[in-house]
């Protein structure tokens, strides 16, 4: 069931400004690989969804295309979207918080990991709640939670978990990507376990914070796939064949 319009805005608003406890600054300088491939990243970040690019029209088609690939598709604009959890009928709009990475993060999520992906948009798994999260508007919400989690919007993360991620993007250019997954298996999860229902999401979203940041500071993490959380992602894969 897909809340009002507000919904997003309202845990953007929520979420940015919170100071998270036991998180240490620290500097670090990054090597070179490390460095571009974190400026890069930043350069996605800037690109706000266009719906005069073809291109980023051609990705919400595609993503709608993987999602239902059993279901005709209406249009760009149609009451269809909500299906999906987006708050209109234009999930254009929906956009403005975190710009066409919000996207990108979903189709990689659909692309990759196609089995956990429509496990979590079906709402397959679990005693789900009457009043469910909407799943797209969750992903943009996970895709802004990861930006102030990793402090990305600062010249460079000096929190332990920020700076650890950069190291991790320096053996794999889709950290990020992956982590994106790997945080949306989670939020799933913890949904499941706390018994949430809507209005409790914003708790759902500090929890799973907590617990990336937590798994994100272990010193035994050589790699993004090293992740404790990246365990459940690849479990829920093979739990279930892809939904095509």
């Amino acid at each position: 069931m897909v809340g009002p319009r507000a919904w997003v805005g309202g845990i953007f608003s929520r979420s940015s400004n919170k100071k998270f406890e036991g998180i240490k600054h620290l500097e670090y300088t990054p090597t070179q690989i490390q460095e571009e491939r974190l400026q890069r990243l930043k350069e996605r970040l800037g690109v706000p969804f266009d719906e005069n690019c073809i291109d980023h029209l051609e990705a919400l088609k595609a993503l709608w295309h993987m999602s239902f690939p059993d279901i005709e598709f209406q249009g760009l604009i149609s009451e269809q979207w909500k299906e999906m959890g987006w708050q209109g009928s234009n999930p254009s709009t929906d956009f403005r918080g975190c710009g066409f990475l919000s996207l990108e993060n979903l189709l990689y999520f659909a692309r990759n990991y196609p089995a956990t992906f429509h496990r979590l948009l079906l709402k397959k798994s679990g005693q789900r709640a009457l009043w469910e999260y909407p799943f797209a508007a969750a992903g943009v919400n996970i895709t802004f939670m990861l930006i102030q989690m990793l402090e990305l919007y600062s010249e460079r993360p000096r929190c332990l978990p920020g700076i650890n991620f950069v190291k991790l993007l320096g053996e794999d250019e889709d950290a990020f990507d992956i982590l994106y997954c790997v945080a949306f298996a989670m939020l799933d999860a913890q949904w499941l376990a706390m018994h949430a229902s809507y209005m409790e999401f914003n708790e759902v979203v500090q929890v799973s914070r907590t617990q990336l940041e937590r798994e994100l500071s272990l010193e035994d993490v050589q790699s993004i796939h090293d992740l404790p959380a990246h365990n459940m992602l690849l479990y829920l894969s093979a739990a279930a064949p892809a939904y095509y």
